[in-house]
């Protein structure tokens, strides 16, 4: 099973364990929020830590998947939705501790989350322009300034967990070697506390936020299906799974 479920003194731990990159096909990526959900409503349950064994938090999708059979960004654009909506909308805490990469679906589940800790190699990656896709920016601008999301969503870039935290998109960067024990420390602190508060204040803080992540990132998965209509995002998802490398798109006139 990539991912693992344990339950303590109130705190939730969903561990993703998915080797080599945990790149997620359509099916995981809609087990997610029902794992998600269903903690969210256990009475045992006053904060959820998500984290992940192996090389980094989350590759995101399986492009290899899409590749091979472009209908399924249908199942894989429901999954990442409902991943993002079940967190943010989640009755408890979320917590997410992250190291190394943190591309695609995985800014999605940083990007809802209430709490993000980071190791201090991690970054942010939405390489979807280079992948034949959209999608995500709706929640790395939940964390972060419109200029700095747009220039990292039209070049495909990296943006630092340092970079993140100076700007104030996430909670603290640690060593990798300190990373969960840093989480479970945040952790152990909300679930000290009264589930009803944390529940209460949580529809609060939601309910004075400025925009609405969810319909943002409806709004931008409808340019996905667009996307995948045109021949070019075919030749990005080929290129990508044959080469590891975003297609040439060089004028050769």
């Amino acid at each position: 099973m990539p991912i693992h479920q344990n339950i303590k003194n109130g705190i939730a731990e969903v561990v993703f364990d998915y080797p080599p990159v945990n790149a997620f096909n359509g099916g995981t990526w809609n087990e997610i929020p029902q794992i998600i959900n269903a903690l969210g409503v256990n009475p045992d349950v006053k904060v959820i830590l998500i984290r992940s064994e192996g090389k980094g938090f989350c590759a995101g999708v399986n492009i290899k998947e899409l590749a091979h059979d472009g209908s399924a960004i249908v199942g894989v654009n429901k999954g990442n939705y409902e991943t993002g909506k079940a967190i943010h909308q989640c009755e408890v805490p979320v917590i997410v501790a992250a190291h190394k990469f943190i591309i695609g679906g995985g800014v999605i589940m940083c990007g809802a989350a209430d709490i993000v800790i980071a190791s201090n190699d991690a970054y942010f990656s939405l390489p979807e322009i280079d992948r034949g896709a959209m999608g995500g920016a709706a929640h790395l601008q939940r964390m972060l300034g419109v200029a700095k999301v747009r220039a990292a969503f039209l070049t495909g870039g990296k943006i630092s967990a340092q970079e993140a935290w100076r700007l104030g998109g996430i909670e603290k960067v640690v060593p990798r070697d300190q990373l969960i024990d840093e989480a479970m420390g945040y952790a152990k602190t909300l679930a000290a506390k009264s589930r009803d508060a944390l529940r209460i204040a949580k529809q609060a803080l939601n309910g004075i936020e400025p925009t609405d992540v969810n319909a943002s990132y409806r709004w931008e998965q409808g340019f996905t299906f667009e996307m995948y209509m045109h021949e070019d995002s075919q030749k990005s998802r080929d290129a990508f799974v044959e080469t590891g490398k975003a297609a040439d798109f060089k004028d050769k006139s």
